[in-house]
């Protein structure tokens, strides 16, 4: 399946990146942008050079399918996935696997690393969520279904300062707010009328975005969980949202309508 790469100044494709085999489940680009990491069904992840499109490794040990990749904050490590219900750390430089996470019971479809690098959470099918020590690999909390969340949550998010975790609710169409160090929720964020797809913190974590089944991209207070806004304007399932760096404008994508909308945070709310 090709990949493709887009300038996304201008809209065009840049270039296409040919796997051999197997489908592509998911992507991750390095924190300089010049390393893109893919990975899917042919049990591989294969690290591309953007700049040319050329392979660089392909990194192997997956027994089975790989859902979810994720780069460390310092490009140094590469985190998966899989369907084996395991977790693996790679050294992204050599293509080796740095440990190998067990504990999980059922497939592992996301990887997050924290701000700061040194805790990995990870998700499974049965909706436990798991944080890892990165330095030793100890498994250092284990929420159960997210104590709450009815179906496995399709998108987690940690707070700039890694004391915070936001995760997306499928069925209960709820974000909730988690104190990373006590494993404790918070406060639940209710609003959306579909089940929640992703979510995206602002980058001076007072904000949280969320976007929905049911086409609506919402803006949180973090501190209160009431909602500041709602952007409307997609005609489809929104997939993905997503702070720029400085905080002022927010991406929302989806598969369905396959536009990409570009919102201003800053400006003053509309009346609906």
């Amino acid at each position: 399946m090709p990949i493709p790469i887009w300038d996304v100044r201008t809209g065009k494709t840049l270039r296409m990146l040919k796997r051999d085999k197997g489908s592509v489940r998911s992507v991750s680009f390095s924190p300089d942008g010049m390393t893109l990491a893919t990975a899917g069904g042919d049990k591989t992840i294969r690290l591309w050079d953007v700049a040319t499109g050329t392979t660089l490794r392909t990194l192997k040990g997956h027994k089975s399918s790989v859902y979810g990749i994720s780069f460390s904050p310092d490009g140094q490590l590469l985190a998966s996935g899989s369907k084996d219900m395991t977790v693996r750390l790679w050294d992204v430089a050599k293509g080796t696997t740095l440990r190998t996470l067990e504990g999980h019971t059922s497939t592992v479809y996301r990887v997050l690393f924290s701000p700061d690098g040194k805790t990995l959470a990870s998700m499974d099918k049965d909706r436990t969520l798991r944080l890892w020590d990165v330095a030793t690999g100890t498994n250092t909390r284990t929420l159960k279904a997210f104590e709450g969340h009815t179906s496995p949550a399709n998108s987690v998010s940690f707070s700039p300062d890694g004391q915070l975790l936001a995760s997306a609710g499928y069925e209960d169409k709820t974000v909730r707010l988690w104190d990373v160090a006590t494993g404790k929720t918070l406060r639940t964020l209710k609003g959306h009328t579909e089940g929640i797809t992703s979510v995206s913190f602002s980058p001076d974590g007072k904000t949280l975005a969320s976007a929905s089944l049911d086409n609506t991209v919402r803006l949180w207070d973090v501190a209160t969980g009431n909602t500041i806004r709602t952007f409307k304007g997609h005609t489809g399932i929104i997939t993905n949202v997503s702070f720029s760096p400085d905080g002022k404008t927010l991406a929302s994508a989806s598969i369905e309508d396959g536009i990409v909308f570009l919102w201003d945070v800053t400006a003053s709310p509309e009346k609906e």
